[in-house]
């Protein structure tokens, strides 16, 4: 992002692996008399989109932000739309999430340590609000957006895109987005006790729509370029809007409670590995 200042780029390595690539640090400007916001950004897909969704490193990607300090998740993802509404080029807030991926790591857990979080609201309340204001305020002055306020992304394995019929049984289900990229992402981020938010931007109609061509590469990325714009801005206008210190916002303090090994008996290479995300709990 153009606006982003002081800008440094880092290279991590973490116990899961190499992340997707370099995460970009720097500082957004919040206006005059307000302390700019530390941010860092990293793409899932890695310089030059090499990694198909289910190839991604996911652990090392959260992993790599929790080490730098991120405490507040804002993921973006292009996504298909399952109901007539939500048309190519909508925004989309989802506040639900089913999991249809099938062959990725999921959990920081294991090893010989044990753990259980609670997911049964995928999305952080207040970070999603924040994420709502600044839509709105930037779609209302953009005629060819809409947004919506919320809905349930299923989140399907890839690379290829649905079978009619998929999608068909999607939308029975009440699923209004499909995509690929949102798990384990949003799990892993509430294991590591970060906030979590999606901005999903719908590219196409998912294959059920019949009176639509069937997507396309082509298409998809078409609208993905004009959908560009539109997230940098939203994303500008959220920094305005997140108070001085992200601490004000609260966060899920998701392993209170979620952890079920004796720490006396995890493996002390696990212990290494998990230190990051569980060592003040095993400390205490």
């Amino acid at each position: 992002m153009d606006e982003l200042e002081e800008v440094e780029v880092r290279t991590l390595e973490t116990p899961f692996g190499a992340p997707s690539g370099p995460f970009t640090v720097g500082k957004l400007p919040r206006g005059e008399g307000r302390e700019p916001l530390t941010c860092v950004f990293v793409s899932r897909h890695g310089p030059g989109h090499l990694a198909l969704p289910g190839e991604l490193n996911y652990r090392a990607n959260i992993w790599g932000l929790k080490q730098l300090g991120v405490t507040h998740l804002l993921a973006a993802s292009a996504v298909g739309s399952l109901r007539e509404a939500i048309v190519p080029g909508h925004a989309v807030v989802p506040d639900q999430l089913i999991d249809r991926t099938k062959h990725r790591e999921t959990t920081f857990f294991g090893g010989g340590c044990v753990a259980h979080v609670q997911f049964g609201d995928p999305m952080d309340a207040g970070l999603r609000d924040k994420v709502l204001e600044a839509a709105e305020a930037v779609i209302a002055t953009d005629d060819e957006a809409e947004l919506h306020r919320d809905g349930t992304l299923l989140v399907m394995e890839g690379p290829a895109f649905s079978t009619r019929a998929e999608s068909e049984l999607y939308r029975s289900w009440g699923c209004d987005i499909i995509g690929m990229t949102a798990l384990p992402e949003a799990k892993l981020a509430r294991e590591a006790e970060m906030a979590y938010a999606l901005l999903a931007t719908a590219t196409d109609y998912d294959c059920w729509h019949l009176s639509e061509e069937e997507v396309t590469v082509d298409a998809v990325i078409a609208i993905m370029k004009a959908n560009v714009a539109r997230v940098r801005k939203i994303i500008l206008e959220l920094a305005t809007r997140l108070p001085e210190s992200c601490e004000e916002l609260p966060w899920p303090r998701a392993l209170a409670g979620a952890l079920i090994t004796d720490p006396t008996k995890i493996p002390p290479a696990t212990r290494v590995s998990l230190e990051l995300i569980v060592g003040h709990y095993l400390s205490a």
